[in-house]
């Protein structure tokens, strides 16, 4: 595994998307638990992409203009779903939060990524980068650096979601803070819809 693997892995891992903003949120809202629940169920999203390049069907997705904007539309639509959810979510006293449970924040999580038709052609250009061509063992290696680049992504985002809860009881007592933060989460949800719509 080269050093230029794991930097642009970082790189790429550590700009903010919509992984990190689900997350983020999650820590804001229901606390580190939550947050780190969140990061979990992002990276577990990340593993169908990772097994669609190993095996090739990213090949398939991508010369399919048909699937590929199928799936692009049901991640715009699941992206729109959040930021309706952000607007629409209750402005409950910090001494009451709403609990949620952990299979509803690994469900949402799983679902921004799995709906996610760019982490596919990622992969699917990113990875062959870093494997010899007629290496016999390419497809362990896919498999090795896909497992690198998923660990990457739950200890980035797990960073993302615990800074977020560490300013969480500063949002919570503010409510005037915590309804600017819902405008915010559901706007950057909307404008990121509208960006892979366009895309």
């Amino acid at each position: 595994m080269s050093v230029e693997f794991l930097l642009t892995a970082l790189v790429v891992v550590a700009t903010p998307g919509t992984g990190a903003l689900l997350t983020m949120r999650a820590g804001l809202a229901h606390g580190t638990r939550a947050s780190v629940i969140a990061a979990m169920g992002c990276t577990l999203g990340t593993v169908p992409h990772a097994v669609a390049a190993i095996t090739g069907l990213a090949a398939l997705l991508h010369a399919s203009a048909v699937a590929f904007q199928v799936i692009k539309y049901a991640g715009v639509a699941y992206l729109l779903y959040l930021a309706w959810s952000a607007l629409r979510e209750p402005d409950r006293p910090p001494e009451a939060p709403a609990p949620r449970s952990a299979a509803r924040v690994i469900v949402s999580a799983v679902l921004v990524n799995v709906l996610n038709p760019k982490l596919t052609i990622f992969f699917f250009a990113f990875l062959p980068q870093f494997v010899h061509p007629g290496d016999p063992r390419s497809l362990l290696t896919m498999a090795e650096l896909s497992a690198v680049f998923m660990a990457l992504t739950l200890v980035v985002f797990v960073a993302y979601g615990a800074g977020a809860a560490a300013m969480r009881d500063r949002v919570l007592s503010r409510p005037r803070v915590r309804a600017w933060m819902r405008r915010i989460f559901a706007g950057t949800f909307a404008a990121l819809a509208v960006r892979l719509a366009a895309e």
